[in-house]
């Protein structure tokens, strides 16, 4: 893409690796150059929190904010009770009204930490699009605005398209998904001046319908904008690690783990990750990325630090910091560490090195901590682990016990 951008938003996006496709370069950049553009993105709530797969969207809202226009964060109370199908396989459960606002509650604590939510004119706002989807009047809706979809043109999109091709179930609930989507974007325009929708690449068949909706509605001219769907070099789906999702919330996934995570960075991915998730010059980003042998540490543990102060704050970076140099660097145990406590009710008589190793969030299942005892992947205490059947009791637990999983995961079990 040779594009040379006028606004500021725009160039952050293409030289810090945001951008995968836009659907008109020249009239977003000339919108954004003549005045504040407000640009939402929506989040579904199917848990009760984010992961770090939906980070690379949160931060081209903060950037968007910084760069002076108006971000939207848009909570999918409606679109939730529906349900996204974009590339599944297979339909998501339904959750009830209660569990929903349950997790846009979780969900709402995260964004603070990435944007301000203020009445001036680039402040954040935070809706939901329950507010014009719950008391939708069906048939008018569909007078009113099925009419402008084409059945073909929906099953052409990929996202519909790759499921049919599995001749894989795919529901009438859910094929009306994108047809809400669009409509959230028309509302959006119509109500809050919203000019902009980003997301991922994964939703550029459901930002064209809402744009071409709008269009055909209201005869205005908005746009759409796709960050890359991100994989690790290694081939892995962001956000997930061998323990599972890295969730954003504290209480899921703790400040330490958190920052372990990126700490954790290959050294292939290093200098992208440092520009889509830190702040720091491109120039020193690409300088950091360059680096080789164990110098590349010292930029993972830069990347770590300033991702985990952006979510988490700067004092629990420096703590995560200083925990890992003491368990990695002195053999001790620090006092930062993922913690399992165990009453004495849960202990019993005794309960499996296995079964403690899965609680604790080193291994998925006992299969893998089996696994992981039998290649001598495991340590108790920096020693190694040799007994599968080994079980674990309160006279072992007077003292918290150090496990690990490799050379760089580490949890703390004690006694309550």
């Amino acid at each position: 893409m040779t594009y040379r951008p006028k606004s500021e938003f725009m160039s952050v996006m293409m030289t810090r690796g945001f951008l995968a496709d836009c659907t008109d370069y020249q009239g977003l950049d000339d919108a954004l150059s003549n005045g504040v553009v407000p640009a939402y993105i929506g989040f579904d709530a199917t848990a009760t929190s984010l992961h770090v797969g939906s980070l690379i969207q949160i931060m081209m809202l903060r950037w968007l904010q910084k760069t002076g226009h108006k971000p939207i964060t848009l909570m999918g109370g409606g679109t939730t009770k529906v349900g996204d199908p974009s590339f599944r396989a297979d339909e998501r459960p339904l959750l009830t009204e209660e569990k929903i606002n349950e997790n846009i509650a979780g969900i709402k604590k995260v964004f603070a930490a990435y944007m301000t939510y203020d009445d001036t004119p680039n402040g954040a706002l935070m809706l939901n699009n329950a507010e014009w989807l719950d008391n939708l009047n069906y048939l008018s809706f569909l007078r009113d605005i099925g009419r402008h979809f084409s059945i073909n043109r929906m099953l052409s999109f990929e996202s519909v398209k790759s499921r049919l091709d599995r001749e894989q179930s795919l529901s009438f609930l859910e094929f009306n998904y994108m047809i809400l989507q669009a409509y959230d974007f028309l509302e959006l325009n119509r109500r809050y001046g919203c000019l902009l929708q980003l997301g991922g690449s994964d939703q550029w068949g459901n930002i064209v319908n809402g744009i071409d909706l709008t269009r055909r509605v209201l005869d205005h001219e908005i746009y759409g904008m796709t960050s890359p769907l991100l994989t690790t070099s290694d081939g892995k789906k962001m956000g997930k690690s061998a323990a599972g999702a890295v969730w954003l919330d504290a209480e899921l996934v703790s400040p330490y783990e958190f920052w372990q995570f990126w700490r954790n960075t290959t050294d292939a991915d290093t200098g992208k990750f440092l520009k889509l998730y830190t702040e720091l010059p491109v120039d020193e980003c690409e300088r950091l990325g360059a680096l080789e042998g164990s110098d590349i540490n010292a930029a993972k543990i830069i990347l770590a630090n300033e991702v985990t102060a952006m979510l988490h704050g700067a004092e629990a970076a420096v703590a995560a910091e200083a925990t890992a140099r003491e368990v990695f660097e002195k053999g001790g145990i620090g006092d930062d560490l993922p913690t399992l406590s165990l009453t004495a009710d849960e202990l019993g008589d005794g309960m499996s090195i296995v079964q403690i190793i899965v609680k604790s969030g080193l291994a998925g299942s006992g299969k893998e901590a089996k696994r992981l005892i039998s290649e001598n992947g495991a340590k108790l205490n920096d020693e190694a682990l040799t007994d599968a059947g080994m079980m674990v009791t309160a006279e072992m637990l007077a003292a918290p016990i150090k496990l690990s999983a490799g050379k760089k995961r580490h949890a703390l079990v004690q006694l309550d």
